[in-house]
């Protein structure tokens, strides 16, 4: 079973989706799981007993996690003195603390099998320093500095860990960006083009199976940076 969080929209239900089609069993994780086409619950990745009751109750059903996507994330593009203290905590707490949740209450289903793979999200603004997006960014490269840590913490269980770096996909989380601003991120780009979800999903794929055993505390930028 793979562990899907940020499930019901955007790149999570992009993966998920990928994966239900390629034959995985997907368990999604959402604020809202209305008419998701697969098993999921509801809870958001901030809250550490709302996550911490949904690893107990796949402990308790036994469930045999082979994967973890933590795709749960929100962005703001703002100037930082202008940001409203609420929206940098939920930032934080959401990109950030969210995923550490996420990583600290189902990596123990899988360090009991000895094997697993575990996929964070971070953004290409981190390595280009976006204007507009300092506070997005500092959420995300603490997820990257988590990342490359945990993936040394989870070597001997034979649990890796990577973290996917997107640039301007075309989703629900670009709602309101005009396509000037999106030009001007994707200019930045070693390869300087606007990727789509499958392209993503096609990353997390990779990362998933036995052709990337190999990796483990790597970054991986989608379109280059």
């Amino acid at each position: 079973m793979i562990l899907v969080t940020g499930a019901s929209r955007g790149l999570g239900r992009a993966v998920a989706d990928r994966l239900v089609g390629t034959g995985y069993d997907v368990f999604g994780i959402s604020r809202s799981t209305e008419e998701l086409p697969f098993e999921s619950a509801a809870c958001d990745v901030s809250d550490y007993e709302g996550v911490k009751a949904i690893a107990q109750k796949l402990r308790k059903e036994k469930r045999a996690l082979q994967g973890v996507i933590n795709a749960a994330g929100i962005a703001s593009m703002n100037l930082a003195v202008t940001t409203p203290p609420s929206m940098t905590q939920k930032l934080i707490q959401t990109n950030l603390v969210g995923t550490i949740h996420c990583c600290q209450l189902f990596a123990p289903l899988m360090i009991r099998r000895k094997a697993g793979s575990i996929i964070n999200f971070s953004t290409i603004a981190v390595a280009l320093g976006l204007k507009g997006e300092s506070i997005y960014a500092a959420s995300k490269a603490g997820v990257e500095g988590f990342s490359r840590a945990f993936a040394r913490e989870m070597a001997d269980f034979n649990i890796r860990v990577n973290c996917v770096a997107p640039g301007p996909i075309k989703t629900d989380l670009l709602r309101g960006v005009s396509d000037e601003q999106i030009d001007a991120i994707v200019s930045h780009q070693i390869i300087p083009k606007i990727f789509q979800p499958g392209d993503v999903s096609d990353l997390c794929e990779f990362l998933l199976s036995s052709k990337s055993a190999s990796l483990s505390g790597q970054l991986l930028h989608v379109g280059g940076a």
